[in-house]
């Protein structure tokens, strides 16, 4: 279980608080001899003011360099100092602060609320709080709005721990207690491993990147290694900076938690797949196709439609011709992705394509079979499947089944038997992203590969792509943490 550390910058500041072992002056945090410790540490730094290279500056820093925890980090501490990140127009706070506004009513121009460690006392804002809290996570903040004809951010500011009033702190208190369970809250086990990693899951997603029986593939992989690989969910993002590693095993999209999580982990240093980077290159097609054409990599001749451009639809059509495949910008699994075949029913899909974005893509029809999916692993091809189209269906997934979606059957085989210019044209397609976790889609006429998209989450079930590797395919993915870790504890970076 990790060793907490809450550190004062005076001892009178903890004066209204019960005595307690984990609390210590920043002085005496200061002056610890540093120790090759394998001992967790999380340091909670309640300093007066953490003002570049004062005494809460330096708390953080030498935890930083200790290997410890530390709250704030110093980029948290940076990032508060530079305005322009949070200057924030806030869709309805105008609506939510009315119901909070101090005497002076509707002609009030500023008001602000206490954060502890992401809670506040004002329900209606408290998803807001949250939200601030997961940009800089820090254990007290201020929040200042101000208003000209909306609500918006004007600062957030650290609060020293000696200014709270006594409702404060008992307010305070009471989410450390909290924050503090819900942060260790599960014991570690005897045993002791070299890095640990959080594996994020949705336990009740329909159609996740991997199946149970993967996801204990993945933690006996990494027991094997020395890794303790502990699933989470998303209501587990304080508990982050806890480990070393984060492995995203739930469908990703750059405007839901998942994004954010990689991006708090990046933050804090951790080795992340998939990071944010290739979550934002991925999850938008309309950002991959034009990835590609620039790389002058072969893919299906595809044009964009627009929400109010009637006369520019009929123009690709024109050019493309039909059958069409219209896609919007961030489907996964085979969703939101129509085929067409006349002027009435291009009409009616793009109709309700166009309420969920402004811009869809049209791409020419290319039937085949199967589709080939190459694994990428940091650059090198890590497995090779085709997935046969769905029965009597142009796609892998038919989601019009009855019940749940269907997919069709797969073939998985070594990827030296693939053929070599797919597994080429699927390493090129990944270079301009990242060296992640990739599964790279491609269609084959004859001898000609194209892209078809580029998956920064892939699947990986077991019995389906770990069919010719078996559990070599977990420790291979396992062993590239491991090494990224052991790289980045020896002061590299990937």
């Amino acid at each position: 279980m990790a060793r907490l550390v809450i550190v004062v910058e005076k001892a009178s500041d903890w004066g209204s608080y019960y005595p307690s072992v984990d609390v210590m002056s920043a002085m005496d945090y200061l002056r610890q001899p540093v120790a090759a410790d394998d001992e967790r540490t999380h340091v909670i730094n309640l300093c007066r003011s953490y003002k570049y290279l004062g005494t809460g500056y330096y708390v953080s820093l030498l935890a930083e360099a200790r290997g410890h925890k530390v709250m704030p980090s110093v980029r948290t501490v940076n990032d508060l100092r530079r305005r322009s990140l949070y200057g924030l127009d806030i869709v309805d706070l105008n609506h939510k602060l009315t119901h909070f506004l101090p005497a002076g009513g509707r002609d009030t121009t500023d008001f602000g609320i206490l954060v502890y460690f992401g809670e506040t006392a004002y329900p209606a804002l408290q998803d807001l709080a949250r939200q601030l809290f997961e940009m800089f996570p820090c254990p007290l903040l201020r929040i200042e709005f101000e208003r000209d004809r909306v609500w918006q951010v004007s600062s957030i500011k650290p609060v020293g721990l000696h200014t709270l009033d006594d409702a404060q702190e008992d307010a305070f208190a009471q989410e450390l207690d909290r924050f503090s369970r819900k942060l260790w809250r599960k014991p570690r086990a005897r045993k002791l491993y070299r890095y640990d990693i959080a594996m994020l899951v949705d336990p009740n997603e329909a159609m996740p990147p991997s199946n149970k029986r993967a996801l204990k593939s993945f933690i006996a992989a990494g027991r094997e290694l020395g890794i303790e690989v502990d699933p989470i969910d998303k209501n587990d993002y304080q508990r982050l900076a806890e480990y070393d590693g984060l492995f995203i095993r739930e469908t990703t999209a750059s405007d839901n938690h998942t994004y954010r999580f990689a991006h708090r982990a990046e933050k804090e240093g951790m080795v992340v797949i998939d990071d944010p980077t290739s979550i934002l290159r991925c999850t938008n097609k309309i950002f991959l196709n034009d990835l590609m054409v620039s790389r002058k990599l072969a893919v299906p001749r595809t044009e964009i439609l627009y929400r109010d451009d009637a006369k520019g639809t009929h123009e690709v059509v024109e050019r493309l011709g039909f059958p069409l495949v219209l896609k919007i910008p961030d489907g996964s699994f085979s969703r939101g992705v129509v085929k067409v075949e006349n002027e009435q029913a291009l009409a009616e899909a793009a109709g309700r394509l166009f309420q969920h974005s402004a811009l869809v893509l049209a791409q020419e029809y290319v039937y085949t079979e199967f589709d080939w999916r190459i694994g990428v692993l940091n650059r090198e091809p890590l497995y090779a499947c085709k997935y046969f189209m769905s029965r009597g269906h142009w796609q892998i997934y038919n989601h019009g089944a009855k019940g749940t979606a269907k997919s069709g059957g797969f073939e998985t085989i070594a990827v030296a038997d693939a053929p070599p210019e797919v597994v080429k044209l699927a390493l090129k397609a990944t270079h301009p992203i990242g060296n992640g976790l990739y599964g790279v889609d491609l269609k084959q006429v004859g001898s000609k590969p194209v892209v078809i998209e580029v998956n920064d989450n892939p699947s990986i079930d077991a019995g389906v792509e770990d069919a010719h590797l078996g559990d070599e395919l977990y420790l291979r993915i396992m062993r590239e943490f491991l090494r990224r870790m052991e790289h980045k504890r020896q002061g590299g970076s990937h």
